[in-house]
């Protein structure tokens, strides 16, 4: 096995970038892999939520319980939960998970005091950390300010109130949804489609029309110069097979033939507006090497080269 390696360099193309949305190539590499980083995208990069409430006063109309819950799923800017300690490996507190290098206190007091109803949102948290704040959603939204205050927590009538004390620490998507900093995360391998135009040729143009029409995605028109059949967008393809059904209907198989690339993934992800999703992109690609990186020289991996000879060492790059 010597000079023989396995070694891949995955290449990323930007199709698509904005704040909280993102598309992009992964090319050469597989499966395995592409999923693994779908999955540290969505369960293993920290954010920060709030997770400890104390309630001073409520009375609304919604329990203590309600509340805490609600609170707890509002997004947090998040841009420095990457370099925050966990509450529960913080040496400054103990483990108690309330001091400044693992956790913010927020603050909310709210009081409704005339007929109109009063809308209690995550604008009215106040933080101790100028840099971890609920997300506003004004800018991206297109709403005015007088007409989107942020998201609702509780709505309160003439002399109910709600005082309470809230603690934000840091925590990844795998332990609670809360931290999950994505809103969806999805990849496809891409298609890649052949039209056999020699078969092609022998339909008529009602025949051609019949085919474009059968795909319920619009993969396939006609070009209105040539009247031959062509791909316009391949990544409509949904994997449906009917078009391919529809060639076999009409007694010409093989008119197409559809694969899917098995080293290219056009991937999609959303961001909750915790960290921008190019951030969260960067960050999963981060934590999936230090994941690799413990695996690569763990102990375990190290004594398997007496099971597997030169294969562990080769595994493990030596």
């Amino acid at each position: 096995m010597e000079g023989v390696s396995y070694q891949r360099f995955p290449k990323v193309k930007i199709r698509e970038l904005k704040d909280d949305y993102a598309k992009f190539e992964l090319r050469d590499t597989d499966a395995s892999m592409a999923n693994a980083l779908r999955r540290v995208m969505i369960a293993e990069v920290p954010t920060i939520a709030i997770d400890l409430v104390e309630i001073e006063v409520n009375s609304s109309v919604l329990n203590d319980e309600f509340i805490a819950h609600r609170l707890g799923l509002i997004p947090l800017t998040s841009e420095r939960a990457m370099s925050m300690r966990f509450s529960r490996d913080c040496d400054a507190c103990d483990g108690d998970g309330q001091c400044e290098f693992c956790s913010v206190e927020f603050h909310l007091r709210a009081k409704c005091m005339n007929d109109q109803t009063l809308d209690v949102t995550s604008k009215d948290l106040y933080s101790s950390d100028h840099t971890v704040v609920p997300v506003d959603f004004t800018d991206s939204a297109g709403y005015d300010s007088s007409e989107q205050r942020g998201i609702i927590i509780v709505k309160l009538r003439r002399g109910q109130e709600l005082r309470l004390r809230a603690i934000a620490r840091k925590g990844i998507g795998k332990d609670h949804a809360k931290w999950s900093p994505a809103a969806t995360v999805t990849f496809m391998y891409e298609a890649e489609i052949h039209i056999n135009e020699d078969l092609m040729e022998t339909l008529t143009l009602e025949e051609k029309q019949s085919f474009v029409e059968s795909s319920p995605t619009r993969v396939f028109d006609i070009d209105p110069n040539t009247q031959q059949v062509v791909v316009v967008d391949p990544e409509a393809y949904t994997y449906d097979d009917e078009v391919i059904k529809k060639a076999e209907a009409m007694g010409k198989p093989g008119l197409v033939e559809i694969y899917a690339k098995e080293d290219s993934f056009i991937f999609t992800v959303e961001s909750t507006g915790a960290i921008k999703a190019s951030q969260l992109v960067l960050n999963a690609i981060e934590i999936l090497k230090q994941k690799l990186d413990a695996v690569r020289l763990s102990e375990d991996t190290v004594e398997a080269d007496d099971q597997f000879g030169e294969l562990g060492a080769h595994m493990r790059g030596g």
